[in-house]
C-alpha cells in the first residue's frame, strides 16, 4: 500500500511491490517526489492537533516507512499510535525510522481491516489510497470511519487529478517529471501510474469521503497531482 515511488516504473499495489531493497531506500522518495512533502507532514500534524487531545490516539493507514509517524510523535510527545501496512519490509523501516518513539507506536502487517476497532481520535492515510483498488477504496474510507470518535479529524491525501484526456495524459507527465525520473525510464513510469494507480478525480474523491460518512470535507493541500484533504468522522 505505501507510498510513493512511482518514478521507479514499479508502483504495485500488493506488499510484494516493497521488496528490502526499496523499503531501504524509501525514505528519499518521497521529499523528492511529492511537492511540498514537509509542508504536507506539519499542516498534517497542525490540522489534527486541532481535535486530538494532548493524550489522543491516532490511526495510522499505510504507515510503512515511518515518515508521518516520526514526524507526528515528534510534534506530540503525549500520543500514541497505531500504525497498519501491508508490507513486512516497510514496517521493519518504520521501526527504525521512529526510533525513541517506538514505545508510543504499535505497528500491525496488513490492510486497514488489520487494524485494532479504536476508537481512535484521528487518523491520516497519506500517498497510500491510489494504491489501493477502487473497488475498494469506499470500504476502506468506511472501515476507517467506523474506528473513529465522532468527530474526529481524518487527514488524506493521494494522487488525484482528471481522469479525462487530454488532461490525465498531461498530469501523469507532471508527476514523473517532477520525480525526476531518468528519461531512459520516463515512458515505463508513465505507463506504469496509468495501468497501476487507482487514481479518481478530486470530486469523485470528495464524493466518497462523503459516502463513507465523512463531513466537512475539505481541500487543504494540493501540490501538481497530489490533493489532500480533511474530513471529520
Amino acid at each position: 500500500m505505501k507510498k510513493d515511488d512511482h518514478s521507479a516504473g514499479d508502483p504495485g499495489s500488493s506488499s510484494a511491490a516493497f521488496n528490502a531493497a526499496h523499503a531501504r531506500s524509501y525514505a528519499e522518495g518521497p521529499p523528492r517526489q511529492v511537492p511540498g512533502f514537509a509542508g504536507l507532514q506539519r499542516m498534517t500534524s497542525m490540522l489534527l492537533a486541532e481535535r486530538v487531545s494532548s493524550h489522543g490516539r491516532v490511526l495510522v493507514l499505510g504507515a510503512g516507512g515511518g515518515l508521518e509517524l516520526k514526524a507526528l510523535a515528534d510534534d506530540h510527545p503525549g500520543w500514541t499510535f497505531t500504525g497498519v501496512d501491508p508490507s513486512a519490509d516497510m514496517l521493519r523501516v518504520a521501526e527504525q525510522i521512529v526510533g525513541p518513539h517506538a514505545g508510543r507506536i504499535r505497528l500491525h502487517e496488513g490492510y486497514i481491516d488489520a487494524a485494532p476497532a479504536g476508537p481512535f481520535e484521528g487518523a491520516t492515510c497519506l500517498l497510500t489510497l491510489h494504491f489501493v483498488p477502487r473497488d475498494q477504496r469506499l470500504e476502506t474510507l468506511r472501515q476507517i470511519h467506523r474506528r473513529l470518535v465522532p468527530g474526529a479529524p481524518f487527514v488524506v491525501a493521494h494522487l488525484s487529478f482528471a481522469q479525462t484526456e487530454p488532461e490525465r495524459t498531461m498530469w501523469i507527465a507532471r508527476h514523473v517529471a517532477f520525480g525526476g525520473s531518468d528519461p531512459a525510464n520516463a515512458e515505463s513510469a508513465r505507463r506504469a501510474i496509468a495501468t497501476r494507480l487507482s487514481v479518481l478525480s478530486p470530486e469523485e474523491d470528495e464524493a466518497m469521503l462523503r459516502q463513507a460518512g465523512f463531513s466537512n470535507v475539505s481541500l487543504f493541500y494540493a501540490g501538481l497531482g497530489f490533493r489532500g484533504w480533511v474530513a471529520y468522522a
